[in-house]
């Protein structure tokens, strides 16, 4: 592991814990006995699945983000922006149409496995898209990932469409409360079943990026420099589609949109490392999960009345920070 990557080991592993203490009633993970009653289950049962989910999405969309930015050497490149995450909750929003035709069984995972569908959809298209212009544009330079970022863009743009007319279309009003909640994202009353879910699409989502990172740094001179040292574009692009599909489709299945995450945590890393895409997915990783985990412990202690989204909340963080971004890039620092 690299330096970065160890510092913000350190840090989760700080932070893991301490993100128990976090609600408005007060448990220590050390003495849960001295807490209320049931004390044990709130910490057991509520808190460790919400911090640990807290860690696994912000885990992938942090991988996701530094590997997108790599891949499109384009300091403001996110996950979001390229179809998967609008598509996954398109696929979301339309489980709540068809939740009340299926049995009580199924329709408990009807929301993650709509998402998922949905992610995999975007994913299916980009690859068919994208995919075949860059195998089809050897000379053209940079074509390859200028088709695959209108591609990306035309989902997302088409799955926003769809969207607001899911939910203008709505069959009652609290279906539709129901479906702009949730598109705000959050981690409330998530259990160990999400935690299962999302964990093992995520880790290979991450698995999936790491074999692309040797690629994507003979990228960063050129895509007919890289070609020369071997690297396969038609692989490659793949090799990001199923990664930053598994990654954002499992988030978004079962947290909403959290937006913002895979933007902001490969600028704040990026100075600790030597700035190679290869050097920054793992701790990118890392530091994803500790900004979502901070961030969820920030929207628990505040004293609102009901507690504010986490979508919401990091989007109130991202936007200046993207404004502050586009500022350095007019002044050429970044």
């Amino acid at each position: 592991m690299t330096r970065a990557s160890l510092v913000f080991a350190a840090l989760l592993a700080v932070l893991l814990p301490a993100s128990l203490l976090a609600g408005r009633v007060w448990i220590s993970p050390f003495s849960p006995s001295a807490g209320p009653e049931n004390a044990a289950l709130i910490l057991m049962e509520l808190r460790l699945p919400r911090a640990l989910l807290c860690v696994v999405i912000g885990a992938g969309l942090g991988a996701a983000g530094a590997a997108m930015q790599g891949y499109l050497r384009n300091p403001l490149a996110d996950p979001g922006l390229f179809g998967i995450a609008p598509m996954a909750a398109l696929g979301a929003v339309g489980s709540f149409w068809f939740a009340g035709l299926l049995s009580p069984a199924l329709a408990a995972w009807s929301l993650p496995g709509f998402a998922l569908a949905g992610a995999g959809l975007a994913m299916a298209l980009l690859a068919l898209i994208a995919g075949r212009t860059t195998s089809d544009a050897q000379g053209g330079a940079g074509g390859g990932i200028a088709l695959f970022t209108l591609a990306g863009l035309m989902i997302a743009s088409l799955a926003g469409a769809l969207t607001a007319l899911a939910i203008t279309m709505a069959p009652s009003a609290f279906a539709m409360s129901q479906i702009v909640l949730w598109l705000n994202g959050a981690l409330t009353d998530r259990s160990w079943n999400e935690v299962a879910l999302a964990a093992p699409l995520v880790a290979l989502g991450i698995g999936v990026l790491g074999l692309a990172a040797r690629a994507l740094d003979a990228l960063t001179l050129g895509e007919e420099a890289a070609r020369s040292l071997g690297v396969d574009p038609a692989r490659l692009l793949v090799l990001l589609v199923i990664g930053v599909g598994l990654t954002v489709g499992a988030s978004v299945a079962v947290a909403g949109i959290i937006g913002f995450v895979g933007l902001i945590v490969p600028h704040l890393v990026r100075p600790l490392t030597d700035r190679r895409p290869a050097s920054l997915i793992l701790p990118s990783a890392l530091a994803g999960a500790c900004l979502v985990l901070v961030a969820d412990s920030a929207v628990r202690l505040l004293p609102f009345v009901t507690e504010l989204r986490l979508g919401i909340a990091l989007s109130l963080i991202g936007a200046p920070f993207f404004a502050l971004l586009l500022l350095r890039m007019r002044r050429g620092e970044v």
